[in-house]
């Protein structure tokens, strides 16, 4: 199941995703500088302003998975399922993290993504139901 939400601001979504109370593991990145939080953040922002006309750049997706798959659902299977799933969405070409938190029965992982790619174009929400 997928939980799709765009906002406008990547500071919160970003210390959401990384808060240690969920004790959260960093399973994959693309075209963020990971060293702090406040660096993702600013990488976020610095592409975003790539394109000002898109007022709500980021795009936060919470994939859950029934809590009976708990033991087939490895860190490296979770991030093949989430590259898929950024296939078929249309997200391409574009900077990502990709955390799993562990706060919850289910297993489950945030994709933050930007909504202006890397060449300044916009990502397309057609997919997003």
């Amino acid at each position: 199941m997928a939980k799709i939400v765009k906002g406008q601001g990547f500071k919160g979504v970003v210390s959401y995703v990384l808060d240690k109370s969920k004790q959260t593991q960093l399973l994959d990145s693309q075209g963020v500088r990971t060293k702090s939080p406040e660096t993702m953040i600013q990488s976020f922002v610095f592409q975003a302003e790539l394109n000002p006309k898109i007022k709500k750049p980021v795009g936060h997706i919470s994939l859950d998975f029934s809590a009976q798959d708990k033991p087939k659902l490895s860190n490296e299977m979770m991030v093949q399922i989430s590259n898929e799933y950024m296939q078929k969405m249309g997200i391409r070409d574009t900077q990502y993290i990709l955390a799993r938190h562990f706060d919850k029965e289910h297993p489950h992982v945030h994709l933050v993504f930007n909504r202006v790619d890397n060449n300044g174009k916009t990502i397309s929400d057609q997919n997003d139901r």
